[in-house]
């Protein structure tokens, strides 16, 4: 297919060579031979009247023309991906398609299990890659890196369609022997106790819990950090520290650790757990069908288990 003398299979060619930044690298997602990806690389260059990449020391670094296309060709080959390439029909027990998820350790642990369970029951083939949370997830979702996100909604973008999964509370979780899980657990004990911490990592941001917190002007005294939510739990055993962890988690993790949980000694309120997909994919079967299987794992992680 063409557009103005320009082929568009070469588009796919530069997106991964941008990507990538290296023809070697690019082949091999390609499944081509690096002389048919530096032939691609010639054509692109004389197509827009710029080298694209240039080598720089033992690395390519992308032009300034460059890197303003980058974002765009992405958008096209999403949109075409998402309407003239997508499968009109979905069947969870023949495809043979990967879904991407972007979530947290915590979301891995009290919903993906339900999930995952749901799909078994409808002898689903897919396969489900499980991916960490980063900075700025919306940037994955933009460029087709992402099916879904599932984050607080606060960390949502205004862009892409969204739906609230469920509401999460948190709970102080201690060791059951400590001295702090011993009497009331006053706001005073709170704010002067040793904290675990989860910070996300490779990010400069912060956790929901850990910007609620902050809200009320508590600066904690940080003793861990870590950069999962699963760990808190396991990292006050033996210890006077405290972790302020989902509700959901905590729970689990006291059905067989002797851990004591206690509520927050001021109105720390819920984080909405969300789900995001792109726009463009708003009608993807296959996606219609992963977020209608989400919202029934939350029913099904809710339900009272004997």
């Amino acid at each position: 297919m063409r557009f103005n003398r320009l082929d568009l299979n070469l588009l796919t060619a530069l997106d991964v060579l941008l990507t990538e930044r290296s023809v070697t690298r690019a082949a091999e997602r390609l499944n081509l031979t690096p002389s048919a990806v530096s032939s691609a690389l010639a054509r692109l260059r004389d197509y827009f009247d710029d080298e694209l990449l240039v080598q720089v020391g033992r690395k390519m670094e992308p032009t300034p023309r460059a890197e303003g296309l980058h974002d765009a060709v992405r958008d096209v080959l999403v949109r075409i991906e998402s309407t003239i390439a997508a499968q009109p029909a979905f069947d969870p027990a023949a495809t043979d398609r990967t879904f991407r998820i972007f979530m947290s350790d915590y979301t891995q642990i009290v919903l993906m299990p339900h999930l995952l369970a749901l799909a078994a029951q409808q002898r689903c083939c897919a396969r489900f890659e499980l991916l960490p949370q980063v900075a700025n997830p919306q940037r994955n979702l933009e460029r087709g890196e992402a099916d879904l996100l599932v984050i607080p909604r606060g960390f949502l973008s205004a862009d892409h369609p969204e739906e609230l999964l469920y509401d999460e509370d948190f709970e102080c979780v201690m060791w059951r022997e400590s001295a702090l899980a011993q009497g009331d657990f006053s706001f005073d004990r709170y704010s002067a106790a040793h904290h675990v911490v989860m910070q996300p990592p490779g990010t400069a941001g912060e956790s929901f819990e850990g910007w609620s917190i902050r809200r009320y002007g508590i600066s904690r005294s940080v003793a861990v950090q870590t950069f999962g939510f699963a760990m808190l739990p396991a990292l006050v055993m033996g210890t006077e520290y405290v972790a302020t962890v989902h509700a959901r988690l905590a729970r689990l993790f006291a059905q067989g650790w002797p851990l004591a949980l206690r509520a927050p000694p001021f109105p720390l309120e819920s984080m909405q757990q969300a789900m995001q997909w792109h726009k463009y994919r708003t009608q993807d079967p296959g996606l219609v069908w992963l977020r209608a299987l989400m919202h029934r794992a939350v029913q099904r992680m809710d339900e009272p288990r004997a």
